[in-house]
């Protein structure tokens, strides 16, 4: 009896750890660049990623870390050097935007410190070198012709611009996604446009988001990225994919 049951132990032993093993184990399922891939990249914006930006104070540990600024360049010249479109989903926030009745966490802290605050819609008086303006190095690729600027976005996910209208009429259906923030605008966008169809990769290290004390964000992404998408690059595997 005694043997029976120690044999019974170790069968539901043995079952237990066969089965953490599997699901432990995520399959990573690939990506395929080809003529339907595109590069999304939220948020490429001062407020983000230049240390006078509003943010630098939470985000510049994991923008230094990551090498973020510089790996996002990175993604503009491997899109113009391999005739890859971007597409570049902004935030802006507008004075109408501050009369909201009701926000959340991160939304109330945004309007208070004023982040990616632009005059009005129709006008970019104060925008050169504000918050919401483009990191200076990225503008001359911004301003050419293989980059579209969508419509902003107003809390993270791209559900209130147009994007993937944008995307679809390009007859686009995969996604590189990079960008800012990490655990907020880019994983939102990685679970809507997933949502609505699309095959998604992400550049890792081409984003970055707060860290606080007590909390991780870019922790929080990366292992969410992991979770969500379908492949997970570094910007250097990146480079080796498309220079195949």
């Amino acid at each position: 009896m005694k043997k029976q049951r120690m044999k019974s132990l170790f069968t539901v032993i043995v079952t237990l750890v066969i089965s953490a093993n599997i699901f432990a184990q995520i399959p990573d399922p690939g990506f395929e660049i080809d003529g339907t891939t595109a590069i999304v990249i939220t948020d490429p914006q001062n407020d983000f990623l230049s240390p006078d930006g509003v943010t630098w104070g939470v985000v510049g540990e994991s923008v230094t870390k990551n090498n973020t600024v510089e790996n996002l360049e990175t993604l503009f010249k491997l899109a113009k050097a391999n005739g890859i479109q971007v597409f570049i989903s902004p935030h802006y926030y507008f004075k109408h935007d501050h009369g909201w009745k009701f926000e959340g966490a991160l939304e109330k802290l945004m309007h208070n410190i004023n982040m990616f605050d632009r005059a009005a819609p129709l006008s970019l008086e104060g925008f050169e070198g504000s918050g919401a303006d483009w990191l200076e190095q990225y503008k001359k690729y911004i301003e050419q012709d293989f980059v579209t600027v969508v419509g902003p976005h107003k809390v993270f996910g791209p559900e209130q611009n147009d994007l993937s209208l944008q995307l679809r009429k390009q007859k686009i259906d995969k996604v590189i996604l990079a960008g800012m923030s990490g655990n907020l605008c880019v994983e939102s966008h990685l679970r809507e446009l997933l949502e609505d169809g699309f095959e998604i990769a992400v550049v890792g290290d081409a984003t970055a988001s707060a860290i606080i004390p007590g909390d991780d964000g870019n922790a929080a992404a990366q292992t969410n990225f992991r979770f969500l998408a379908s492949h997970v690059y570094t910007t250097k595997e990146l480079q080796t994919a498309m220079n195949k």
